[in-house]
């Protein structure tokens, strides 16, 4: 994909793939990315499958074969299936994802290409199916694992393809 990593961690491998990537050369800064993930998934409105495919979207959006891959378990336990998954594509609008569902990869769609550019009928199915706080979750789901993809993808190193895994939250 990218040739060889632009930064890479020397340290002898740990298991962790979080600690065990070029994130593991700032490990002061690990921790705090942990708690934050965790918060995000364990303490909002959205439920786990809500926020799996606002993942997965912005995974196939940026590009990152990593987050493209990895099916996070708590996902999975709420009902996420492969199925499921394969229906986050373009004609996404004609799947069978619920309303909601189509709604959140609409959202990230728009807040990964243009935040400021929500017409208005995009605005108005959001507020009748999401609360504000809904809202605000899914905002910083989208940002966080945009942020951290696009830090992935910016790196280096990854192959063209991996095989789909299932991983727990980083502790």
């Amino acid at each position: 994909m990218t040739g060889g990593p632009r930064a890479v961690n020397p340290n002898n491998p740990s298991g962790n793939m979080i600690r065990d990537s070029a994130l593991g050369l700032v490990p002061e800064t690990l921790d705090y990315y942990a708690a934050l993930n965790r918060k995000i998934w364990e303490c909002g409105p959205l439920t786990p499958s809500e926020i799996e495919i606002a993942r997965l979207r912005n995974a196939r959006t940026v590009n990152c074969v990593f987050c493209k891959s990895v099916r996070y378990d708590i996902a999975k336990a709420d009902g996420l299936s492969e199925d499921k998954v394969a229906m986050i594509q373009d004609d996404f609008r004609g799947s069978d994802l619920s309303k909601r569902e189509k709604l959140i990869v609409a959202f990230t769609d728009q807040f990964l290409a243009n935040p400021r550019g929500l017409t208005e009928q995009l605005k108005t199915e959001l507020l009748a199916e999401f609360t504000s706080k809904a809202l605000v979750h899914l905002s910083l789901v989208v940002a966080h694992f945009s942020g951290f993809s696009r830090c992935a993808v910016s790196l280096g190193g990854m192959p063209d393809e991996l095989p789909i895994m299932e991983i727990s939250l980083p502790q």
